[in-house]
């Protein structure tokens, strides 16, 4: 029969001959593995969740659920739900990862049985699956709609009212099912003052205070030593990229413009990536390995700053590949100089490819800032510039801790 859930026994401490090793080939799990009775599967399941299992001399290997995944032992005693090894109601690791032997190996995988010097080890399929190396490389950590501005105005992404978005878990969801599906989000009718757009911030997330202050006024008085400060074009990038972790996600909130031009300029730097890696795999790969300065110098009235953030370009989980940040800002990278001299033109000609994608007319989606709707930008996603403008012009915004954000999308049950 098969099973889902499987118990290793082992010895503590663990002193096994060689002798005492399982050699055998491929076994389909019988009532040796399955923890109770109501946990088999019947000859009946599908052929995709039967399960089999063999030891060797320092790994479990298993196959189940069209997967085959290899365990370390040493991995297997230290993922112990057990009560003496897990407290369930803190969901903390209660073991001592430091007292494991390094070269402890399971006695056996047997049914639920336990023994005075031993420990049984517990373990579901499902939970295997979802947490071995293997099954990971197979999952999105951070489930994704890449666009371009075609694919965006297609899909009619609506924006959330301020009242549903303050005072109903229905309204708050939808915004951050939308912000984390496309890396933007709007919300509408809300007041344009500075306090009620740090209320709508806040509402989501702790205000991330940096050297700009909490929340900010923004105008082209040139305040600060920073070309946004101006009436000036600006073209896409993302911000902060001389902060060792740039800041996670910006507001702005047009309260006042009395001009013209000004257009917000948008593009998915992920959809710009991936064309990248279709099209150029090595080029992608090399500016997800090459780190770069960025920094930040400013000594302007009483604002003296000197910021430096290192980082590639391109930012993957090494274990499926999956982009999780882009540091693109060609106004703020610094004096190249953590490269060989015979990387530097790969380095050029792989940011020539990116940047191509980013520039694509295709790809730049223009809104236009209004007082009354704000907007919430991914920074470690979506680039974003502007057009020059003329009159007075008047923002407020704010930075968001990423952490906080997904906090609150994970407690309203959705995917971050």
């Amino acid at each position: 029969m098969w099973c889902r859930s499987l118990a290793c026994l082992f010895k503590v401490p663990c002193q096994l001959s060689g002798s005492t090793r399982h050699r055998s080939p491929w076994l389909p799990c019988d009532r040796r593995t399955v923890l109770t009775a109501a946990a088999r599967w019947h000859h009946t399941a599908p052929e995709s969740l039967k399960c089999a299992w063999q030891l060797h001399g320092d790994h479990l290997e298993l196959r189940y659920a069209n997967t085959l995944m290899r365990f370390d032992f040493v991995w297997l005693r230290d993922h112990c739900r057990s009560a003496s090894c897990y407290n369930a109601k803190t969901n903390q690791r209660s073991l001592d990862t430091a007292s494991v032997d390094l070269g402890i190996k399971p006695k056996a995988v047997r049914v639920d049985e336990t023994r005075p010097d031993g420990h049984v080890t517990r373990y579901g399929l499902e939970w295997l699956v979802k947490n071995s190396y293997e099954g990971q490389k197979q999952q999105v950590m951070h489930p994704r709609i890449l666009w371009n501005a075609e694919i965006y105005r297609q899909a009619q992404v609506p924006s959330v009212d301020c009242r549903s978005f303050l005072e109903t878990d229905e309204g708050l969801k939808e915004f951050l099912q939308n912000f984390l599906l496309y890396g933007i989000a709007f919300v509408e009718n809300v007041t344009p003052t500075k306090e009620d757009t740090e209320i709508l911030a806040e509402r989501i997330s702790l205000i991330r205070e940096t050297i700009y202050g909490r929340m900010w006024y923004f105008t082209s008085d040139f305040s600060r030593g920073d070309t946004a400060y101006t009436k000036l074009a600006l073209d896409r990038h993302t911000d902060t990229t001389y902060f060792q972790e740039p800041c996670g996600i910006q507001v702005f909130h047009c309260l006042k413009h009395e001009g013209t031009g000004g257009r917000t300029l948008l593009v998915d730097g992920f959809y710009a990536a991936e064309q990248v890696l279709r099209q150029a795999p090595d080029q992608f790969e090399l500016l997800s390995k090459v780190p770069l300065k960025h920094e930040y110098v400013e000594n302007v009235g009483d604002c003296h700053n000197h910021m430096i953030g290192v980082g590639p370009v391109l930012n993957v989980y090494p274990w499926n590949n999956e982009l999780y940040l882009i540091r693109y800002n060609n106004y703020d990278r610094a004096v190249i100089n953590t490269v060989p001299y015979d990387v530097v033109h790969r380095w050029y000609a792989a940011h020539r490819t990116l940047t191509t994608e980013l520039r694509r007319p295709e790809n730049e989606l223009w809104v236009k800032l209004k007082p009354g709707k704000a907007l919430f930008i991914d920074n470690w996603r979506v680039l974003h510039g502007r057009e020059a403008f003329t009159g007075y012009r008047q923002l407020c915004g704010c930075y968001l801790t990423r952490d906080d954000v997904l906090n609150t999308a994970r407690l309203l049950g959705l995917q971050a």
